[in-house]
């Protein structure tokens, strides 16, 4: 009786191991996105995450949520500092994620300040 439990124990654990490393390895989709920086905030009560919008059309009405994972701390310190300007952002979509990455299905990896199409800033 103990070796079967410990059998049906073992599978279950190895079945989430190998969805987590599914969910976490192979993308969905990878791309390129550019607007309005509008939020960037470290929200959460428990279980803290880095959270952001991007304003990609002129009266608002698009509006690209995602998430930054915390080891990309280069590219928070980025978005920290180029709120409320115009940036491109390079993201990685995941077919699902987990509470402890972010609240999107959306991560960026890279982020760069952009002229606005909008308004001619110099």
């Amino acid at each position: 009786m103990k070796k079967v439990l410990f059998i049906i124990l073992g599978s279950l654990l190895a079945l989430y191991l190998l969805y987590f490393a599914f969910v976490y390895y192979v993308p969905y989709s990878e791309g390129t996105r550019a607007g309005e920086l509008i939020k960037f905030s470290h929200r959460g009560v428990v279980i803290k995450t880095w959270e952001g919008e991007i304003s990609q059309g002129i009266s608002g009405a698009q509006i690209f949520s995602f998430s930054v994972l915390d080891q990309d701390a280069e590219v928070i310190e980025k978005l920290k500092e180029f709120q409320g300007n115009y940036v491109k952002v390079t993201y990685v979509e995941r077919f699902a994620s987990f509470a402890i990455w972010g609240d999107t299905k959306y991560f960026i990896t890279e982020v760069e300040k952009e002229n606005s199409p909008h308004f001619n800033r110099n």
